[in-house]
């Protein structure tokens, strides 16, 4: 175990080695040149500008946290507003040497963007690389390429795109190479006056490792190339013609210098071998994996004649060194992700070779399909086709055995199809969560970020273009459309980023179309950055305004904020969002363009700021009275809140609110249901203490051995902690000394979706291979949620009779929930799946929500309870007490993760020990037997009215009763009548609200909830007091105090007449319907039990 470990190493440690993400080795990347250059003497700077996006989604945040670090480095740090800009602030940075104006011998630059800001950025990059570079200073580009458009609209390979900007391209394999290659590349680009990219791959720039924090601060070698007399730098003035001139030179300086540095390097290659593979970036962690799984050491590559070369500059390819490798081969086999950039180079230049040499790669010779151009490589396929050309040479029995071994775990599971998924969703309290609604009959468009998602979502919105030009697509349909108008969404950043050019766009080409600017105040979906400079709701006023938009108003959470009229152009109207639909309405019959500035803070920034003190929060939370909730689900329809979970109780599934996610939008209350109480100051009961803390812990159990590196699978929810658990394995690997390496994929998850780690642990940081785990090839799979790990995703790294499960058996509602209030989980499904993959004795299922909250008392850490579960079976290579040191380094709720982790062991190695978990019986107090039922409701009918009136319920449930065991001696028909009958006599009116509100189980619930001083207000929409909504034809609610308790005291007295010529509600359509309800089911069940036979109770 490693001494001393701290969260500042990544940074400032120059020895040993040091855990970081690849985004962070790009953060310590200027600080290790800055140390380099120093100790060549050079009095350099650094400058680092570009946009987010993944896979750099994070680059700012991590650069911001590293601010001390780079201020004391001279590394400067501006965030741009958009790609292209940035790139032209980077080109300025090369220049101020070419005026004898600098103030440092020169300034490296790093630029950063995800493939769509490489595309955008075009003109920028052509003219910076023509340019130059200068001789002290040199030009880096991050590429951030996500081959599987997991957070993009469109995959992206950025490698053909530098080839056209004649922008040589680095391609590291792992976290270490980003540095090694990121110095690289700045070295080169002040040698050769080229700019230099590096390629930033998902796989590869969000993982994490334990990597050599060494630092050379040897010189690269300097080659002997023949440079022209006045050089290949970036110089002023300058012509076009004099820098495409140079541009050919720059490139072959630019292989020189990788031939004289070894960039590509031979990995080995035995005398006489005949297949040789070459490879670049992550792939070649994928045929290292390939090599081990086919059992190809160094001694059996000699004995079966493979070679390995590997590119670190896939383009230029450097030719000298490549040639040489391919020579004596029989053939060269070219392994690389999505379309070859390496293989058309190499056979261009081995054409005029005078020995033929035949290279395979995306097709073999005869032209079958043999490596895919889309998406990305696993290392089973890698395998399976080194396998097959060396078998077809000669047979080798071991060889053959590894093959069949490799095709089964790469073959898609026989398991049945799953129609659900769990797609990401807006966060609870989320502005798009109403935003994004469109009025019935309207059609909108989806924006970049986080409103992207409603394209899955019920909400007219099926279409999208590219960040910056929401809605000019429109300006292209408009003319041909039998439609008139549309709404366009858009987020601040991307208004501020580019996309005022479309609004301006929209109305130079008079297109009917409506903007609905969302300001949030954050750059939400890549992690709540701020604004990369100023932007409020006056400037976006002003600004459109000024662009002459037809009408633009402002709708708002808190128009409040507005009282001061002169904040905004004159005559704009302010209007509370819950006129929204009636606002819109007024939009889409306006000729022109128009715009909605709709201002409500991003619900995460808010709740940060909230847990920061950077913001009240209001002492105020929502309560659902499950009796009085019917489970209609209106309320999730008003606010697409996924803090709304359904209750399972005896009368049927309620919903209720979960505290700890909720973020106080309240929207929910707008739902019309009586059911819903605003709790006014206290605050949340904490969790009990449970009793079992002090316990003592179970012996340390055996580990497994590594004699290869061990695989684990994570899959849950956003935002449930999973990438905690990650970070704390990888963390505590890295602790003890071992190889680790963690692979996070969350694709747009923030909240709700699915999110799966690969975490793989290995003897040391020299035996660790690619991050993926491929197919099949996982040691233990913790399904944290269930629905998740049985997706294909996760699912497909589970091996049959190789792999153990643990599966936490609580149920995660989907966004969906929101929209579909009956929504079920096909559970069965889901198991049926997870014990297909792995084999029925390989799985085990734990109540780790359960669990978790009857042992340590709060379940938002039943993924840390699941992790020690795991520990003690033995299936987690990695010691306890490491595990719980790196729990110490993340500083995240220490102690409760510790107890959870803890909980976990002893519920492994002794279950009895443990607080059971609430059955699902208990926790939800469902009666399944008909005597129960029948009394339970007898009880609640003989207050609900009188006993007469539980007397005639009980008497036609008897009834049925008779008569179905004589009919077949069962009960099913009588269970069923019991229950839906009740449903309809129990019919929530005002005297059952007022009773249900005084009764002492209202108050018990509060109680269970909440402690301390609170009051409470009530939001009803009597049918005598209340004014119809003009926003959307309802009796708008209102809110009534504390002292409407003696009130409802005083109507539930009145019960007694329900039903009656006095009753003055009873007149109301709605409750006339009722009755008539209930008269029309005792007719049809009395016709159903008069003919009640053997052969149709089944259909009855």
């Amino acid at each position: 175990m490693q001494e001393r470990v701290t969260l500042d190493d990544k940074y400032e440690k120059k020895d040993g080695y040091i855990f970081l993400t690849g985004v962070q080795a790009l953060v310590r990347l200027p600080i290790l040149q800055r140390w380099r250059d120093d100790a060549a003497g050079l009095n350099t700077a650094g400058f680092i500008c570009g946009y987010r996006g993944s896979p750099l989604a994070t680059y700012d945040l991590q650069l911001g946290r590293a601010s001390a670090q780079l201020e004391a480095h001279r590394v400067l740090f501006q965030p741009g507003i958009n790609e292209d800009l940035a790139l032209t602030a980077v080109w300025g940075s090369q220049q101020a040497q070419t005026r004898n104006e600098g103030l440092y011998d020169g300034v490296y630059a790093i630029w950063y963007g995800k493939g769509a800001g490489v595309d955008r950025s075009g003109d920028a990059m052509r003219h910076g690389s023509m340019a130059g570079a200068a001789p002290h200073g040199g030009v880096l580009m991050l590429l951030g390429d996500d081959h599987r458009a997991e957070s993009s609209s469109v995959a992206h390979q950025s490698e053909f795109t530098m080839i056209d900007y004649q922008v040589p391209v680095l391609n590291p394999a792992d976290v270490r190479e980003i540095m090694d290659f990121g110095l690289f590349g700045i070295a080169m680009s002040r040698f050769s006056g080229c700019w230099a990219a590096l390629k930033c791959g998902h796989e590869v720039v969000e993982s994490a490792a334990s990597v050599r924090a060494e630092v050379s601060m040897t010189p690269f070698v300097v080659p002997d190339f023949p440079m022209p007399e006045d050089g290949l730098h970036l110089r002023a003035p300058d012509t076009p013609l004099a820098q495409e001139a140079r541009q050919p030179r720059k490139l072959a300086a630019a292989q020189a210098f990788a031939r004289a540095n070894g960039i590509d390097r031979v990995i080995h290659k035995p005398t006489g071998a005949r297949l040789g593979i070459v490879t670049t970036g992550k792939p070649y962690l994928d045929v290292l994996e390939a090599l081990d799984d086919l059992g190809i050491d160094s001694a059996r590559a000699e004995e079966l004649g493979v070679a390995l070369y590997k590119v670190g500059m896939p383009w230029p390819l450097e030719p000298e060194g490549i040639e040489a490798f391919c020579d004596s081969l029989d053939v060269v086999m070219v392994i690389e992700e999505k379309r070859g950039v390496i293989e058309s180079q190499l056979k261009e230049l081995l054409f005029n070779n005078g020995r033929r040499v035949t290279i395979v790669g995306k097709n073999d010779e005869r032209g079958r399909a043999v490596l895919p151009v889309t998406g990305t490589l696993s290392s089973n396929r890698v395998a399976a086709e080194i396998a097959r050309r060396l078998l077809g040479w000669r047979e080798d029995a071991a060889l053959r055995s590894h093959l069949l071994v490799i095709e089964a775990r790469d073959a898609p599971p026989s398991v049945s199809a799953i129609a659900v998924k769990r797609l990401p969703h807006f966060c609870s309290g989320c502005p798009h969560n109403r935003s994004t609604v469109v009025p019935d009959g309207s059609r909108g468009m989806a924006g970049t970020g986080c409103g992207y998602m409603v394209m899955w979502m019920d909400r007219g919105s099926d279409a999208y273009a590219q960040m910056g030009a929401d809605g000019a697509n429109w300006i292209g349909e408009a003319p041909f459309s039998k439609r008139k108008h549309i709404f366009q969404n858009m987020g601040d950043g991307t208004y501020y980023h580019s996309g005022i050019l479309s609004i301006r766009a929209s109305i130079a080409a008079k297109v009917n179309i409506t903007y609905k600017i969302l300001f949030n105040d954050a750059v939400a979906m890549t992690g709540g950055q701020a604004f990369d400079g100023p932007l409020s709701v006056p400037r976006i006023a002003r600004q459109v305004t000024a662009e002459g938009v037809r009408l633009a108003v402002v709708v708002t959470d808190d128009p409040s904020r507005y009282e001061d009229s002169s904040l905004l152009p004159a005559g704009m109207a302010v209007h509370h969002r819950d006129h929204l639909d009636t606002v819109q309405r007024e939009m889409r019959e306006t000729e022109g363009t128009t715009v909605i500035i709709y201002d409500q803070m991003c619900a995460t920034e808010k709740r940060r700021k909230r847990k920061r003190g950077l913001m009240v929060d209001p002492a105020k939370r929502t309560y659902i009275h499950p009796l009085v909730c019917e489970g209609c689900g209106d309320c999730g329809i008003q606010s697409n809140c996924v803090s709304i979970l359904p209750k399972a109780t005896e009368f049927g599934r309620k919903r209720e609110i979960d505290q700890h996610s909720c973020n106080k939008d309240f929207s929910c209350v707008n739902g019309f249901c009586p059911s819903f109480v605003t709790v006014h100051g206290g605050g949340l009961r904490p969790p009990e203490a449970p009793p079992l803390l002090d316990l003592p812990l179970p012996p340390e159990p055996v580990l497994p051995s590594l004699v290869r590196p061990w695989g684990i699978v994570l899959a849950g929810v956003g935002g449930s902690g999973v990438l905690t658990v990650s970070a704390v394995l990888g963390m505590a690997a890295h602790i003890e000394g071992k190889g680790c390496t963690v692979l996070d994929m969350m694709g747009l998850a923030q909240k709700g979706g699915a999110v799966t780690s690969h975490i793989r642990v290995a003897a040391s940081p020299s035996d660790t291979r690619s991050a993926r785990i491929p197919p099949g090839a996982a040691d233990l799979a913790l399904g944290c949620d269930m629905m998740t790990l049985a997706t294909d995703e996760p699912l497909s790294a589970v091996g049959l009779h190789r792999t153990q499960v643990i599966v936490n058996t609580a149920d995660s509602m989907t966004g969906e929930f929101t929209r579909s209030p009956d929504l079920q989980m096909p559970v069965p499904m889901f198991r049926q799946r997870i014990e297909q993959a792995a084999g029925g004795d390989s799985v085990e299922y734990i109540d780790a929500l359960g669990l978790t909250k009857a042992n340590v008392g709060d379940p938002v850490v039943a993924n840390m309870f699941i992790l020690g579960y795991a520990y003690q079976r033995g299936l987690v290579p990695v010691a306890g007490s490491a595990i719980e040191k790196s729990m110490e380094l993340n500083g995240v709720a220490v102690e409760l993760n510790r107890n959870a982790f803890r909980a976990g062991r002893r519920a492994a190695f002794d279950d009895t020990a443990m607080a059971p978990p609430a059955t699902p019986d208990e926790r939800e107090h469902v009666l399944t037997d008909l005597p129960g039922i029948v009394a339970t409701r007898v009880d609640f009918l003989t207050g609900y009215q009188n006993a007469g009136y539980a007397a005639r319920y009980a008497a036609l449930v008897e009834r049925v009763r008779a008569a179905e065991r004589k009919a077949c001696g069962d009960d099913m028909l009588a269970i069923a009548v019991a229950r839906n009958y009740f449903k309809l006599l129990a019919y929530k009116d005002e005297y059952e609200v007022a009773r249900l509100f005084v009764d002492p189980s209202f108050n018990t619930g509060l109680q269970a909830q909440f402690r301390g001083d609170y009051k409470l207000r009530f939001h009803f929409a009597p049918p005598l007091l209340a004014r119809t909504d003009p926003a959307t034809g309802r009796p708008k609610k209102i809110a009534f105090g504390g002292w409407m308790l003696p009130v409802l005291r005083v109507m539930s007295g009145l019960r007694g007449l329900r039903g009656t010529a006095f009753d003055p509600f009873g007149y109301t359509h709605e409750r006339r319907t009722e009755r008539q309800l209930i008269a029309d089911y005792e007719a049809s069940v009395a016709e159903l039990v008069a003919g009640l036979t053997p052969d149709n109770h089944e259909a009855a």
